[in-house]
């Protein structure tokens, strides 16, 4: 009884062991293609799961998230003949687990290819400028392409870039030259323009300038006028105040000698004081009344008499 016992448990443990390597877990954005006596069976998501041994197999183990595929410089040559060499990077995404394993042999080696071969078709039909220019256009058109291609595989292809286009030597070296020709003409037209633009607003400054200097001296006349002006008017004025002063002193004079009721000898003495007053002007010649003659002699006479 005891060897049948020991087979017994032997086989029991080889049945635990059978199961228990049957089960598993499927993580998270990833699926298990599951085959059954050599056949499509199923897609099993996230997880647990138990297969029957011996007549399932796990096909392939296929992960759902994006992926990045970065192929090394292809060389390709452009509309006029101009190899360069080009690398791409793709960003795909694996939506049908069952198309990704049966749809293509070496999915990853087919996407390379395809890969390859847009590229070259597109360059091809554009010039080494355009190339150089035209980097979203022809990540558009790849993208298209591929995710056309690649849909019967399962694959979506969610984006192309172009990561270096390297031309050759020889119009790299010819390109740089252009490139500095094309610097230096900006900074020659930049600093034409500096300078332009400097000389004009220097003629603006000194036709400023020359305004305001002749609206200050076109002040300056004014004000001297006016200035000049107001001191004859001034001048005017005290001369007819100085005239209107000797007058009323004058009036004052004859009025009081009226209120005195002076005689014929203090009148002609205020003749004679007259015409000393007139003899002080600019007049040569003289004529004196022949009524005031006699007194006048008289008046020598007297002022003689007086220095001897």
């Amino acid at each position: 009884m005891e060897p049948i016992i020991i087979i017994l448990a032997a086989i029991a443990i080889v049945v635990f062991l059978i199961i228990i390597s049957n089960i598993y877990v499927v993580q998270q954005s990833r699926a298990y293609v599951i085959e059954r006596l050599g056949g499509f069976s199923k897609v099993q998501g996230v997880g647990l799961h138990v297969k029957i041994p011996f007549i399932d197999r796990i096909a392939r183990r296929v992960s759902m998230k994006e992926q990045v595929l970065d192929y090394p410089p292809q060389p390709v040559i452009t509309k006029d003949n101009v190899t360069m060499q080009i690398d791409t990077v793709v960003y795909f995404q694996i939506t049908d687990p069952k198309l990704y394993t049966y749809g293509v042999e070496q999915p990853m080696a087919a996407m390379e290819t395809l890969t390859a071969t847009t590229l070259r078709n597109i360059i091809g039909d554009l010039e080494l400028d355009q190339t150089l220019t035209s980097r979203d256009v022809v990540n558009t058109k790849m993208r298209a392409i591929l995710d056309e291609a690649t849909d019967p595989w399962g694959i979506k292809v969610n984006r192309v870039e172009l990561k270096n286009i390297l031309p050759p030597q020889d119009i790299q070296s010819s390109m740089e030259k252009q490139m500095k020709a094309e610097r230096d003409r900006r900074q020659a037209i930049l600093q034409a323009e500096g300078q332009k633009k400097s000389a004009i607003l220097i003629a603006e400054g000194e036709k400023e300038s020359a305004i305001l200097r002749a609206d200050a001296e076109k002040q300056a006349a004014i004000l001297k006028a006016e200035a000049e002006q107001q001191a004859a008017i001034l001048k005017a004025d005290g001369e007819a105040k100085a005239i209107m002063a000797v007058q009323k002193a004058l009036a004052d004079s004859l009025e009081m000698l009226n209120e005195k009721a002076p005689n014929d000898q203090v009148i002609k003495l205020k003749a004679i004081e007259a015409m000393q007053k007139i003899a002080d002007g600019k007049a040569t010649k003289i004529i004196i009344p022949s009524e005031m003659q006699g007194f006048v002699g008289m008046a020598n006479g007297i002022v003689e008499g007086v220095k001897e």
